[in-house]
């Protein structure tokens, strides 16, 4: 028989422990990903935005990543890594450089061209004019990608049940095999508390570590 769903909250108190274990690897999958992701999408990103040949490729390989379910990048991490927390950050990372990278090379390409033009007048470097100009400019845009990437893997991160990855989705595919509502929904409910908790911080984040002026004139 089918227990009812609002016992998830007793649920979490009887079992405490674990859920704030589970809870705690969530949070570190998500993390871990997004870490990850911004090292490696960004770079690329800066690349595409520079060399002309391969940006269109870049890009492309990025949207259409976009559409490949989740559950078939962690079947990919498999043969290379494994099961466990290992394949399953990488998994999450992948997903999450996609929008990271794609809203990188967007505010890079769509950067004033008459402040770019005004920084070269000045003397600055390529290095320079990207440092303290382009990124700058760019940086509303890129953050709207961290943020989505971020949000976007807290409720991806409950695939990495499905390999022994750890996280609130144990509690979720537990109660998937028991039939059991109070224990789906006590790893359900508090990811999409979550989400919602990541989406808040992250935009009150933004209003710290996005320039002032920037902000304004990207309202």
């Amino acid at each position: 028989m089918l227990g009812n769903p609002l016992d998830f909250v007793a649920y979490i108190g009887e079992h405490r422990a674990q859920f704030f274990n589970l809870l705690n690897q969530h949070i570190q999958l998500t993390a871990a990903s997004v870490v990850l992701a911004l090292a490696a999408a960004i770079p690329l990103a800066i690349i595409a935005s520079r060399v002309v040949p391969v940006a269109r490729p870049m890009t492309w390989i990025a949207a259409a990543g976009q559409t490949v379910p989740s559950l078939a990048v962690l079947a990919l991490m498999l043969p290379l890594l494994g099961i466990g927390f290992r394949p399953s950050v990488a998994a999450l990372a992948i997903r999450a450089s996609l929008p990271i990278f794609l809203n990188t090379y967007v505010g890079l390409r769509g950067a004033d061209p008459a402040a770019v033009d005004a920084a070269r007048g000045m003397g600055a470097s390529s290095a320079q004019r990207l440092l303290f100009v382009e990124l700058p400019l760019a940086s509303p845009i890129i953050y709207a990608g961290i943020q989505t990437a971020t949000v976007q893997n807290v409720g991806i991160a409950t695939i990495a049940a499905f390999i022994g990855g750890g996280g609130l989705g144990e509690l979720i595919l537990q109660g998937l095999q028991m039939l059991e509502p109070s224990v789906l929904l006590a790893g359900a409910i508090p990811v999409a508390l979550l989400a919602m908790t990541a989406e808040v911080a992250m935009r009150y984040l933004g209003r710290l570590v996005v320039p002032a002026g920037v902000q304004m004139s990207s309202n």
